[in-house]
C-alpha cells in the first residue's frame, strides 16, 4: 500500500509549483509590496503620534495623511499595473517634462523649505506634494524609452548618452538646487545604475563616477551643515547635540531585542530621534518596538522584492522592459541600503525615506506607482504572457465544446 505523502513534502511540492508559475514574481511582488506598506502604515502611526501631539495636532494627524495618499496611490496603481509597455513608453517623456516643470515650480513662491531644504510645493490648503520623489520615476521610465528606442545603436557613444544624460542631469541639477543632498544622492545612483544596465562601458563609467565623487566632495564642503554632520559621522564627540539623533536611533536598536518592547511602547521617540522618528528614522522605531524579528522581516521583505523584481528584468524580452524593471528595482534597493545604514550609523545623516515605511505621501504615491510599472513588467515577459493569453482563451463559454462533443456522436 503506497504511503501517503507527508504535510512537509506536499508544502514542498506547493511552494515548487508557486515558483515555478510564469506570474510568481508577479503575484510577489504583490505580497512584499502589501506587507510592507501594511508594516509602514502601522509604524508611522506609532512613530508619528508623539510629534503630533506635540505640534497641536491630532495623534492621528500624519497616519491620516499617509492615509490618503495610500488609497490614490492603489487607486492608480491597479489601472497603471496593466498598461501595455508601448503605452507606457507612450507616457514617458510627458512624465519627464512635468517632473521637470515641478521641480521647477520648487524654486517659485510656491516651494516652501523645511529643515533647510527647498523641496515641497504647497497645493491648496494642506496638500503639499515634493515633486523630486516622482522624479525617479520619470528618469526610469524616459530612460528606458530613451534607450529602446535606441536599442540597435547603443554601440555608440553618443548615440548611448544622448539624450539621457542631459535630461538626467537636468532633473538632477534642480533636485540639489533645492539643497537636498541626500535625494540628489540616490538620484545620481540611479543614474549610474540605468547606465550599467543597459551596457554602458567602464570605460566611460568610472572616470564619470569619480568626477560625480569630486562634485560631492565640493558640495559636502561647501554647507556648514553638511560638513558639520560629516565630522559628527566621523566623531560624535564633535558635536553631542547633532550627534544625539543617529546615537539614539542605536539605542533604540539595541533596546529592542529580540521581539520589542512592543507596538507603541519604543522611548526614542519621545524626543531622541528629534523630528525623524516618522521619516527618516523610522526604521530605528521598528526596531526597538518590534525587535530583530522585525527588522529581519522588513529586510526579508525587502530581499524578496529585489529579487522578484531583477528576475523580472532578467526574463523580458523587451529593453524597455528590462530597463525600468531594473530601474525600479535598483531605486528601492539603493533607497532602502542607504536609509537602514544611516539609522546604524554606517553612513552620515543624509535625509533619505525608508520605501514604503517612512512617512510622505508623496514618497508612498511614487513608489506604488513604481511598483505598478515592475507589475507590467511582470506580466510582459514572455511565459507570463503566453499563460494570461492562454488564461484567457480558456474563459470562454464551455458551449462550443459541448458542441463538437454532441456533433461527434
Amino acid at each position: 500500500m503506497a504511503k501517503a505523502p507527508s504535510a512537509g513534502r506536499r508544502s514542498g511540492n506547493v511552494v515548487q509549483v508557486l515558483t515555478r508559475s510564469p506570474m510568481a514574481d508577479h503575484h510577489l511582488i504583490i505580497f512584499a509590496t502589501v506587507i510592507l506598506t501594511a508594516i509602514g502604515a502601522m509604524m508611522v502611526l506609532s512613530s508619528s503620534s508623539v510629534i503630533a501631539l506635540f505640534q497641536g495636532e491630532s495623534p492621528y494627524f500624519f497616519v491620516s495623511r499617509q492615509l490618503i495618499f495610500l488609497v490614490g496611490g492603489l487607486l492608480l496603481m491597479i489601472p497603471v499595473s496593466r498598461m501595455q509597455p508601448r503605452t507606457l513608453r507612450r507616457l514617458a517623456s510627458p512624465v519627464w517634462a512635468v517632473s521637470l516643470i515641478g521641480l521647477i515650480l520648487v524654486q517659485t513662491p510656491l516651494g516652501f523649505e523645511i529643515n533647510g531644504n527647498r523641496n515641497w510645493i504647497r497645493v491648496g490648503g494642506l496638500l503639499t506634494i515634493q515633486p523630486s520623489e516622482f522624479a525617479k520615476l520619470a528618469l526610469v521610465l524616459w530612460a528606458a524609452t530613451v534607450f529602446h528606442n535606441k536599442r540597435r545603436r547603443l554601440e555608440e557613444p553618443a548615440q548611448l548618452l544622448l539624450p539621457y544624460v542631459p535630461g538626467a542631469l537636468a532633473l538632477l541639477a534642480l533636485i540639489l538646487a533645492g539643497r537636498d543632498l541626500g535625494t540628489g544622492l540616490v538620484f545620481g545612483a540611479l543614474i549610474f545604475a540605468l547606465l550599467f544596465f543597459v551596457g554602458t562601458p567602464l570605460r566611460i563609467l568610472v572616470p564619470a563616477l569619480l568626477a560625480a565623487l569630486g562634485v560631492v566632495a565640493v558640495l559636502v564642503m561647501g554647507s556648514e551643515n553638511r560638513m558639520a554632520r560629516f565630522l559628527v559621522f566621523l566623531d560624535p564627540q564633535a558635536n553631542p547635540d547633532l550627534a544625539s539623533q543617529p546615537l539614539s536611533a542605536l539605542y533604540a536598536l539595541a533596546s529592542g531585542g529580540w521581539w520589542g518592547l512592543g507596538l507603541g511602547a519604543g522611548k526614542q521617540k519621545w524626543g531622541g530621534l528629534k523630528d525623524g522618528a516618522h521619516t527618516d528614522f523610522v526604521f530605528a522605531v521598528l526596531g526597538e518596538e518590534l525587535g530583530l524579528f522585525g527588522v529581519l522581516l522588513v529586510i526579508g521583505l525587502f530581499a524578496l522584492l529585489m529579487r522578484s523584481g531583477f528576475q523580472v528584468a532578467l526574463k523580458s524580452d523587451k529593453l524597455f522592459n528590462r530597463i525600468a524593471a531594473s530601474g525600479i528595482t535598483a531605486w528601492f534597493l539603493l533607497q532602502a541600503i542607504v536609509n537602514i545604514m544611516v539609522v546604524m550609523n554606517l553612513l552620515p545623516v543624509l535625509g533619505v525615506p525608508l520605501p514604503f515605511i517612512s512617512s510622505g505621501g508623496s514618497a508612498l504615491m511614487a513608489n506604488l506607482l513604481a511598483v505598478a510599472v515592475l507589475l507590467a513588467c511582470a506580466r510582459d515577459t514572455p511565459d507570463a504572457r503566453a499563460y494570461l493569453r492562454n488564461r484567457r482563451r480558456g474563459a470562454g463559454p464551455r458551449m462550443t465544446s459541448v458542441l463538437a462533443a454532441g456533433g461527434n456522436s
